[in-house]
């Protein structure tokens, strides 16, 4: 249960946090800081792609070194 959730978290913590700061403007413009709402509410489209360029940025990393281990197995494959 503990690794399933720690697995959801780490899936959708952009979602979550979103969802909040939602949240959280939607409590402020109607309790009549609607300038203030209006702030914290263009943190979630930023939180999101804040999120996508960190998790592109990782797969890539990720890729990189998966090709590169592919090509010294091939090598030492050769080799032999």
């Amino acid at each position: 249960m503990k690794q399933k959730l720690k697995l959801y978290w780490k899936l959708y913590y952009p979602v979550v946090l979103s969802f909040v700061s939602f949240l959280y403007s939607v409590g402020l413009w109607f309790s009549g800081y609607q300038l203030e709402g209006i702030f914290v509410g263009i943190w979630v489209p930023s939180i999101l792609a804040l999120s996508i360029a960190i998790r592109q940025r990782r797969n890539d990393y990720y890729r990189s070194l998966a090709a590169r281990d592919a090509m010294r197995r091939k090598k030492f494959k050769n080799t032999k």
